[in-house]
């Protein structure tokens, strides 16, 4: 049955040296393609902020607690939720809020469907 689905009867036969064995899975981890990184990341002061955008830079999809933040001071996570708004748009990335205490960045490679 398998040597049917290879061979036609009114052309030329296909044998198995006309074709040529290749390894994707191989070549996409040794790219680093094929998995993105998730990081679970917490926001409890402003200086906080740099550190998260280092890791979206990185590639990585984060997911970011801001209860923390917001109940300290208000103000400081404005600006900082202002400061991730404008890196993650720059970049054609995604920033999605989940309820009151958590954020998704994602970098360009990544998309949320909202």
């Amino acid at each position: 049955m398998l040597q049917k689905l290879f061979t036609k009867t009114d052309g030329p036969t296909v044998t198995p040296d006309d074709y040529v064995e290749v390894d994707v899975t191989d070549t996409a981890s040794a790219m680093g393609l094929g998995k993105i990184g998730i990081k679970i990341d917490k926001l409890t002061d402003f200086s906080d902020t740099e550190r998260v955008l280092r890791e979206l830079r990185d590639g990585s999809v984060i997911f970011l607690k801001i209860k923390a933040l917001r109940e300290k001071d208000m103000g400081e996570l404005k600006r900082s939720i202002e400061r991730l708004k404008r890196t993650v748009l720059a970049q054609n990335g995604d920033i999605v809020g989940i309820e009151q205490d958590w954020l998704i960045l994602t970098p360009e490679h990544a998309v949320v469907h909202k």
